[in-house]
């Protein structure tokens, strides 16, 4: 899509002119709305460091700097939105303000709303903005009856301040924000995938092993009984526990190779993933190019990812071969398993792509999906590398 010559691009202006275009008026608009806008901010300002500073000492103080520093963060925002309407600059949204749980406690809530750094520079910013305002306000209002043929030309130069101020002050720190936003996201997909593998082994236990030790008991309460008045019955009641006692063990172990497999422990990933896939429905290739075993974390989520990769191409893929690829580049723990299969595997397609995703999301990985229709299907994983005696070391 092309754009007109009359409307340019986000915080790409047309040149000045000597000519009052509508690029001009919005830029007069505002220099002229900047001392109402300044002398708001200035009295904030002032408010806020007078009554916080000064009633530091006590309990009150505090609370209330807080309180003014999201006030300020709230005029920061119209700033913000004022640029953009009037100078075309386009800024993206600072990280909302947390404050933390309720039940962390009133002080370190407290001390979250005190160290919030948009606060202070939007507090800042409404600091220093009076002289400014004053200074543009009269020479725009000079200019627009004594000065208008080139009024243009300082309505650019005077806007271009404005500008560098809203960017330096008022714009988010990228890269803080960034990982902040995505730390504040990943930590609720921990807690929620946490909480789902938790139910899911309360599940499995109570459906499962649970069930069949009662029924366990039961027989052979019901053995004790008979065992001197029919000591055949008992036998075979003693003898059909024996086989559910069988049972119940496997179901255990099942859910304990779940939860973390013995052989992931013992031997690490090229011995896993070599068991899970000769338990795979396709023919499976394993190659594990590793210097040395990861963290134990990192690797329990690189063994789970490439499980489920292996059941999805089992039960969907339709494939006649596949491949487990392992391997270190740099600081990033690498995998991929390929599939020759008749592809178009999606993300939202419902096969437990998107929980994948999240999972590695959570501990600062990358998750890549290349399945067209028609196949083959490439799955592209990464994860940070964290050497296992280092993260053995910061546990200990």
């Amino acid at each position: 899509m092309t754009m007109s010559p009359s409307v340019p691009a986000p915080d790409e202006l047309p040149p000045a002119r000597f000519a009052l275009d509508r690029w001009t008026w919005r830029e007069i608009a505002h220099l002229l709305v900047n001392l109402p806008m300044a002398i708001v901010g200035f009295v904030h300002a002032i408010l806020v460091i007078a009554v916080g500073v000064g009633l530091a000492v006590t309990v009150i103080g505090l609370p209330v700097l807080v309180v003014g520093l999201r006030g300020a963060r709230r005029l920061g925002r119209l700033e913000r939105g004022r640029a953009r309407s009037l100078l075309g600059v386009r800024i993206e949204e600072p990280s909302p303000l947390t404050l933390g749980r309720r039940e962390e406690g009133f002080f370190p809530r407290l001390w979250s709303g005190l160290k919030d750094p948009v606060g202070w520079r939007s507090l800042l910013y409404a600091f220093i903005r009076l002289p400014w305002g004053v200074l543009t306000f009269t020479v725009t209002l000079v200019s627009l009856f004594v000065l208008w043929p080139v009024l243009p030309f300082i309505a650019r130069r005077l806007t271009a301040v404005d500008r560098a101020m809203v960017r330096g002050l008022l714009s988010r720190s990228d890269e803080l924000e960034r990982r902040i936003a995505e730390l504040e996201s990943d930590r609720g997909v921990v807690v929620d995938t946490a909480a789902a593998d938790l139910r899911r082994i309360e599940r499995d236990l109570h459906d499962g092993a649970q069930a069949r030790l009662v029924a366990l008991a039961m027989g052979l309460g019901l053995a004790k009984e008979k065992l001197t008045g029919d000591p055949e019955a008992a036998a075979r009641m003693v003898e059909e526990a024996h086989g559910e006692v069988k049972v119940a063990l496997q179901e255990l172990r099942d859910l304990a190779r779940g939860i973390h497999p013995a052989v992931l422990t013992d031997r690490g990933l090229d011995a896993a993933l070599s068991a899970i896939a000769s338990r795979c429905t396709v023919p499976v290739t394993v190659s594990v190019d590793l210097p040395g075993r990861p963290a134990e974390a990192i690797e329990g989520i690189a063994y789970f990812t490439v499980s489920e990769l292996l059941q999805n191409v089992s039960k969907h893929s339709g494939a006649r071969s596949a491949s487990v690829e392992v391997w270190r580049t740099a600081d990033r723990l690498m995998l991929q398993v390929r599939d020759d299969g008749s592809g178009g595997a999606r993300i939202d397609g419902g096969t437990g792509m998107a929980g994948l995703a999240e999972r590695l999301g959570a501990v600062d990985g990358l998750f890549v999906l290349d399945s067209p229709v028609g196949g083959p299907t490439t799955v592209t994983a990464e994860l940070p590398w964290r050497d296992r005696a280092r993260a053995a070391g910061r546990v200990s």
